[in-house]
Order: structure tokens, then C-alpha cells, then sequence
């Protein structure tokens, strides 16, 4: 097949090309063995580009010579690296042969545009080769697992009488972030454990991704009092030195509405108290996870009765150079005032966006509360 399309080409578009030794050991490369994805998408690209190089020099109305910007975008996309090489050899060729047959048809810019082109395909190839996909599978596979991590932070269904809402969102519209949430439903009793990784948007995500699988299969699988220093010893022995992570981990016992909150360096727990009607910022306290090899924590024990709220933050919501954080948890729970009067379920998004509108940071927020 390809030595039909081969002889296909004028004659003198062949004798160009022999004298090219990269197309001429592509070509032997191609016609050796079977033909294997890559060589079939190589052919097409290489057949579209000379009957593009061929076309312009006919007629440039029908196919300018800026159409082979196409096809490297084409390769940068599907081939591996040394297809790429190739296909931009038979590029600079079929440019040279144009030329040749037309002076005017080759202008600087048209030149400038193919270099700049060739340059971010080449680019996108060697990544793309590095990871080992090709084409828009990458993309896929991290589409794939943004998706994974938001439902992870799902919420499990809550039985009657109780309700909650996750609230997340990333630094500069990033699908990526350093916040990240993970939750378990074992009968009457819950446990939800809200995590924050140092960093944000893209930078912090690539490690929210790992630790939200490695802490969803902690969460439930252990004792609820061991969660976090599990979470603890998993991350001593990873020595990262990227930063570190803070966590709160609260259980919720559903029938009686009984609950216990422990914190790894983790800005505190607030309940709101449906009696007073006042918010009550949790005590509870940690040392930040991954480092030191023996973490202790002090935890707190309370009560949700009916109307209650538990709510549980990151520092993005309340944290901001130069101010102290006591104050940005004062704003965050003046904030929260209007929770009330208009519904947890209705605020708790016009709460984060409020928060978040003077940070660019990841900002999480979760909200359980007794209707």
C-alpha cells in the first residue's frame, strides 16, 4: 500500500525525497515488519502533507502552504517522537520544494509560524512519549481521575433527620487541587475526614490525588481513634519534602448524634448551637501529619441535638498574609451567621465563594447539621 502511494507522486517529488536520509530510512522503517498504529497515522500524515505541499504549489488558493501547519499539529498530537522528526522533515521538504517551484510562495512568516509550530509539537511528543500515552488519551486519564477524586469527596447518604454539603473550590478555576475530602457510612456511624495539602491549584492536586486514595481506604478500614496516625505513618515514610498536610477527622454517631473531632495541624472545628444560637470553635488539636514519627493529638467530644451544625474548613477560607488567623475565623463565623435564616444547604456555597473572593487559594468547606 505504501509503495503504491509512493508512485503515486510525480516524478520529481520522488527524486526530492530520496534525497532526504531521514524520509529515506522512515520510508525502510515503515515497510518493515507490520504495520503497527503509529506507521498507519505516520503514512496519513505524510500522504496529507505532500498532497498539501503538492496542492499549494498548483494552486495556493486551493491549498496554502500554511495548511502544513496542520499536520504538524497532527503529528505533535499522535505520533512519537522520531515519527515527529520525520514528518517534520517531509514538512521542510515539501516547504523547500514549494520554493523551489516558487520563490513568492514562501514567505518569512509562514516560516516563523511552521518553526514556532514545529517547536510546541515537538514539545507536546516528548511529554506525551514520557508519560507513555499518545494522542488525547493524557487528557482523558486526567479527567478521569478529577472525576474520581470528586466523588470521593461525596458524601455518603445520610439517614433521616440528618444533611450535609461539600463545598470545593480550586485556586485560578483549576479542576486540580490541594483540598480534597473523604467519607465512610458504617451503619449509625460516620466519619468524614477533610484534608489539605500545602500548595494549591495544579501544584498541590498531582499529591491530593494520591493521598485521597490512600486515605479513603484508611478511612472506615480502621479504628476511627488510629485514623490519623495512620495517615501519620503512611506520609513519615514517603519523605516528601513538597510540603506538608493537615487533616481533621470527625465521627458522627447518627442515632445519638454524639461526635469526636481530632486535628493534624488543621484550622479547628466549629458547631453551631441551635439553643444559643452561637458558633463554639472546637479546641481540638495536632501535630501536622508526615512530620514527626509519633503523632499524638488531643481530641474533643460533643453533642449535636436537633438544629445543630458541625462545620469544617481549610485555611484558604480564613487564612490571608499579614492577618492573624483568629481574625479570618471571626470573619468566617460572622459570615456564617446568615447561614441560618436562609438554610445550611442554600449558604454554604454563597459562604466559600464570600471567603474566597479575596484569597487565590484552594478553599474547602464541609457542613453536617441535624434538621
Amino acid at each position: 500500500m505504501l509503495q503504491r502511494l509512493v508512485h503515486l507522486l510525480p516524478p520529481r517529488v520522488r527524486a526530492f525525497l530520496r534525497r532526504i536520509p531521514v524520509l529515506v530510512a522512515f520510508y525502510r522503517w515503515l515497510r518493515r515488519g507490520k504495520l503497527t498504529r503509529e506507521r498507519y497515522v505516520f503514512a496519513a500524515l505524510a500522504v496529507l502533507t505532500v498532497i498539501l505541499g503538492i496542492g499549494a504549489t498548483e494552486s495556493r488558493s486551493w491549498t496554502p502552504s500554511g495548511a502544513l501547519v496542520l499536520t504538524v499539529l497532527g503529528g505533535g498530537l499522535l505520533l512519537k517522537v522520531r515519527g515527529l522528526v520525520a514528518l517534520l522533515a517531509l514538512v521542510a521538504a515539501m516547504v523547500g520544494y514549494n520554493a523551489w517551484h516558487d520563490r513568492d510562495a514562501i514567505g518569512l512568516t509562514m516560516i516563523a509560524t511552521l518553526v514556532i509550530t514545529a517547536v510546541l509539537a515537538l514539545t507536546l511528543a516528548r511529554t506525551r512519549q514520557q508519560l507513555g500515552v499518545q494522542g488525547l488519551r493524557g487528557d482523558s486519564m486526567l479527567l478521569e481521575l478529577r472525576d474520581r477524586l470528586r466523588r470521593q469527596g461525596e458524601m455518603p447518604e445520610l439517614p433521616g433527620g440528618w444533611d450535609s454539603q461539600v463545598v470545593m473550590l480550586q485556586a485560578g478555576g483549576s479542576s486540580f487541587g490541594g483540598d480534597f475530602t473523604v467519607s465512610v457510612r458504617r451503619g449509625d456511624v460516620l466519619e468524614v475526614a477533610l484534608v489539605d495539602v500545602s500548595g494549591k491549584g495544579t501544584d498541590a492536586g498531582t499529591r491530593a490525588l494520591m493521598l485521597s486514595g490512600a486515605f479513603g481506604g484508611l478511612l472506615g478500614s480502621i479504628q476511627p481513634d488510629r485514623f490519623l496516625p495512620a495517615c501519620n505513618d503512611y506520609l513519615h515514610r514517603q519523605q516528601w519534602d513538597e510540603g506538608f498536610v493537615t487533616a481533621v477527622h470527625v465521627t458522627i454517631d447518627l442515632s445519638t448524634g454524639e461526635y469526636t473531632v481530632e486535628s493534624a495541624g488543621h484550622p479547628p472545628a466549629v458547631q453551631f448551637d441551635a439553643g444559643s444560637g452561637t458558633w463554639q470553635v472546637s479546641p481540638a488539636k495536632g501535630v501536622v501529619l508526615g512530620v514527626v514519627p509519633d503523632m499524638r493529638s488531643v481530641p474533643e467530644s460533643g453533642l449535636l441535638r436537633s438544629g445543630d451544625a458541625l462545620l469544617l474548613y481549610t485555611d484558604g477560607l480564613v487564612e490571608s498574609p499579614g492577618r492573624d488567623l483568629d481574625a479570618g475565623i471571626d470573619r468566617l463565623l460572622g459570615e456564617a451567621e446568615r447561614l441560618v435564616p436562609q438554610g445550611f444547604r442554600k449558604g454554604a456555597r454563597e459562604l466559600v465563594e464570600t471567603m474566597a473572593a479575596e484569597r487565590d487559594d484552594d478553599c474547602a468547606l464541609v457542613l453536617i447539621w441535624r434538621t
